[in-house]
């Protein structure tokens, strides 16, 4: 049996890690960690501190914010607990201290843990490397308006994953405004769409002579995200120190 802690578990993505992982037979859910304890009945304890948690678990599934990220990997390294990093608009100096607490315990951090999108990340890599040389390469992405990191954590993987391929050769130009001139070959385009209740589209453009190629994933409900890191907590439960991703639990070349 998969013991579990959820940070941030009152929050959307808690509260449907909650329901989808009380209907698993493998898995169970021993302790929450939320700022607002009493907002929602939970079968489990919940504290406001996750150093206050005396549970044992075998991984803590993360979806809260930037500001909760000392603690979180101060209680993994101090007990020895796995990780599942989900949360979004993480800092370079923060993925920094992932990197250094990675060296103690086994860390899985993700921008998306949608299983859809790795795939679409493993997708728009291939694409890059073959279609780079006469294709100018653009990325939208769209959600609901209540997200407040933008351009979303999803879209930074994405560009990532591509600039990556082509030696970091590209620089990311976010929308654009104005007398910007004519639109250079070292640019990706990152362009941010909030509104109503979009959980979630992705869509990668490759736009070349009289040709267009889009590649695009679209999440229709949270449940997603939740499979994606019960997946990844499964992984990262049986891994020695390290530093993870999705790449490594859908084994993608």
């Amino acid at each position: 049996m998969l013991k579990l802690i959820i940070n941030g578990c009152n929050g959307a993505m808690g509260q449907t890690l909650t329901k989808i992982i009380g209907e698993m037979e493998d898995a169970e859910i021993v302790a929450g960690i939320d700022q607002n304890p009493e907002r929602c009945k939970n079968s489990y304890p919940v504290y406001t501190n996750i150093l206050d948690s005396k549970e044992e678990a075998d991984a803590v599934i993360d979806f809260s914010n930037p500001g909760s990220l000392p603690g979180l990997l101060q209680y993994g390294t101090k007990t020895s607990t796995a990780l599942v990093i989900a949360t979004t608009g993480l800092s370079a100096e923060d993925l920094g201290k992932i990197k250094e607490a990675s060296e103690k315990i086994a860390i899985f951090q993700s921008g998306n843990t949608s299983l859809g999108i790795n795939l679409l990340t493993n997708l728009v890599r291939k694409a890059a490397a073959v279609l780079n040389e006469t294709f100018d390469i653009e990325i939208i992405e769209k959600h609901h308006n209540k997200k407040i990191d933008a351009p979303s954590g999803t879209a930074y993987m994405l560009a990532n994953e591509i600039n990556d391929e082509l030696n970091n050769s590209k620089e990311f130009v976010y929308g654009r405004e104005g007398q910007v001139g004519k639109r250079t070959k070292k640019e990706i385009g990152i362009h941010a769409v909030r509104g109503g209740t979009i959980v979630g589209e992705h869509t990668a453009i490759f736009a070349g002579l009289d040709e267009v190629i889009e590649i695009k994933h679209t999440a229709t409900s949270k449940a997603v995200f939740a499979q994606g890191a019960i997946k990844a907590a499964k992984f990262i439960a049986k891994q020695d120190k390290g530093l993870y991703n999705m790449k490594d639990v859908l084994k993608l070349d």
